[in-house]
């Protein structure tokens, strides 16, 4: 059997290669890389209209919903605030419709950062747009401490509680339908990581595995994506997804 294909989101954005500047498909090379060493075959995903969710759904073997800006805080009935990121509303539009396709289809899901607040809109959950001092350097990871539930996948994976990387300044606050918290900063404050009910692989976390050193998510992740699809529905129908 070869390596489980694993789609990793990216925004579109201005770069360059030589003399050229052109609108592209952006994604940081860590997660390419993380998942490359846990044993899968990276494919970026491009944030396209919807029409091809299904074919997504239907084609890889997990998906990888990666950080980035914020989200449109329209999507959770909230005004945006100053200290939240011009939106991408295309981008948003499109990795909505993916994560529910995704979560309906049983495909495993590993939500990081931007990720894990996508996860969180997509069940009408909603967020804390802005968490003080929790983004004093936005161009830097910050290690922290962060504590795990113990019945939970990642507290059976990771333990009662890890020091992980991070860069977010925003988080979960009313979960959405079928979502469990377990993880939470020490005070007990700050949701740090869901977990989808009844879902064989279906975690949102708030930091970045991609960019440290502890290879166990991403290799529990690729596990899920290698094992033969149990999946409700794996050709669903574009018509029946919901943005």
């Amino acid at each position: 059997m070869g390596r489980p294909i694993i789609g990793i989101t990216s925004e579109l954005d201005a770069a360059r290669w030589g003399d050229w500047i052109r609108e592209a498909a952006i994604s940081p090379v860590t997660y390419t890389r993380a998942v490359e060493r846990a044993g899968g075959a990276p494919v970026i995903v491009p944030p396209v209209p919807p029409a091809s969710v299904a074919s997504y759904v239907g084609s890889l073997d997990g998906f990888v919903f990666t950080g980035g800006r914020d989200l449109d805080p329209a999507l959770y009935d909230q005004e945006r605030l100053e200290t939240s990121d011009e939106p991408d509303r295309r981008r948003d539009r499109f990795e909505l419709a993916l994560m529910r396709a995704a979560l309906d289809a049983g495909a495993p899901v590993l939500a990081i950062g931007r990720g894990l607040h996508v996860l969180a809109v997509a069940r009408g959950g909603t967020l804390t747009q802005d968490l003080p001092g929790h983004r004093e350097n936005r161009a830097r990871y910050v290690a922290h401490d962060v504590v795990l539930g113990a019945g939970s996948l990642l507290g059976k994976l990771l333990g009662p509680r890890v020091q992980v990387p991070a860069a977010h300044h925003q988080a979960p606050y009313h979960l959405g339908e079928g979502l469990t918290v377990v993880g939470w900063s020490p005070d007990g404050e700050v949701t740090e990581a869901l977990e989808a009910d009844g879902h064989r692989f279906g975690v949102g976390v708030q930091w970045h595995p991609e960019e440290g050193d502890d290879p166990r998510l991403l290799t529990a992740f690729l596990e899920a994506a290698a094992q033969p699809a149990d999946r409700k529905s794996t050709r669903l129908n574009s018509s029946h997804i919901t943005i």
